[in-house]
């Protein structure tokens, strides 16, 4: 009877193992070296990706019109559990580095008008932010990017001493960004502790974890990366996710329109670095800003949200955020909340 109950553990042991390497074998490798696309080919990827006028000529939205008063209904809906969390980073104070300021803060004591001396005191703060960059949570919106001379929409890309005439954060501040977070937690599906830097992401590995996880992105979804960027900081707290780092490749901008994702976010900068595109820095950035008018969320906090969608057993929880309502303004330093 033992020796039977044995057989029967190491069968299922192997069948268990058999099992997990077949599932491992169709996940798509991961590389680091994609090559490098043309600016012709990139700017065939624009032309691809473009929503221009697809809202109208005088939009100033873009893919944020995916998101509607329907899909907020149902991502409420998403909510079971009532769990909470913040998906950024506290701004720093003190890291500096390349692309990085950190924010000024002073705090002052309000002078009370006279005669106001029953023992109350009030205290304010004044904040110089400079928020991009590659470390503080942080929106782009739609006016970060440009391309040839033109913002999403075909507007110029023309910024005043205060702004942008056209793609604002104001538009977006308006209206809020509340809809479905999905969270694809990369380093999880392939059993790591974080994808190597400089790991291409591209559409067959986002179409593998919807296999995994039986989710669909799909249309007014905010797209949100998990690559364990933090992860890589906890070793290394040197490291620069602006020198290299995993990221999705230029090639995924079709295929956002395609689904209809409304914004994208990362732990890192969403672009793969190096780009793996020629004479373009930020290929991803400038293909959601002016080509979709997405926007995009950069250097989020991801890891706790990650580990309760794993231990919940969900890839998918209501999404909220609002930037500062800035006239004018490129983006807005945030604290994006995922609600379980």
């Amino acid at each position: 009877m033992r020796k039977t109950t044995i057989q029967i553990l190491l069968l299922f042991t192997a069948c268990f193992a058999a099992m997990h390497a077949t599932a491992q074998r169709d996940l798509p490798e991961l590389n680091t070296n994609p090559g490098t696309l043309s600016l012709v080919e990139f700017q065939r990827l624009f032309e691809a990706s473009k929503r221009w006028g697809e809202f109208g000529d005088d939009d100033q939205l873009g893919s944020l019109n995916l998101i509607t008063p329907q899909t907020r209904v149902q991502a409420a809906s998403l909510v079971e559990s009532g769990i909470s969390v913040s998906l950024a980073n506290p701004l720093s104070k003190t890291v500096e580095g390349n692309f990085i300021e950190p924010i000024g803060h002073t705090t002052f004591v309000f002078d009370l008008p006279p005669g106001f001396d029953g023992g109350e005191s009030a205290a304010g703060d004044v904040f110089n932010i400079n928020y991009h960059g590659g470390i503080h949570s942080h929106m782009d919106g739609v006016a970060h990017f440009g391309w040839r001379g033109k913002l999403y929409n075909g507007f110029d890309f023309e910024p005043g001493k205060d702004g942008f005439a056209n793609v604002g954060v104001e538009h977006i501040a308006q209206h809020g960004i509340f809809g479905r977070g999905v969270l694809v937690d990369l380093p999880r599906l392939y059993q790591i502790n974080h994808l190597p830097p400089g790991t291409v992401i591209e559409a067959e590995h986002l179409e593998a974890w919807e296999r995994h996880t039986g989710t669909t992105i799909g249309s007014g979804d905010i797209l949100l990366l998990r690559v364990g960027r933090w992860q890589i900081a906890k070793d290394d707290p040197d490291y620069d996710a602006l020198e290299a780092t995993a990221g999705i490749h230029a090639s995924i901008g079709p295929w956002l329109k395609a689904r209809g994702v409304a914004a994208i976010g990362c732990d890192a900068i969403s672009d793969v670095m190096p780009s793996g595109v020629e004479s373009v820095f930020n290929p991803v950035h400038t293909l959601a800003n002016a080509a979709l008018g997405m926007p995009i969320f950069d250097h989020l906090q991801l890891d706790q949200a990650a580990q309760i969608a794993a231990n919940l057993n969900r890839q998918t929880f209501l999404f909220s955020a609002a930037p500062l309502n800035i006239q004018g303004a490129t983006g807005s330093p945030l604290t994006p909340m995922a609600i379980f």
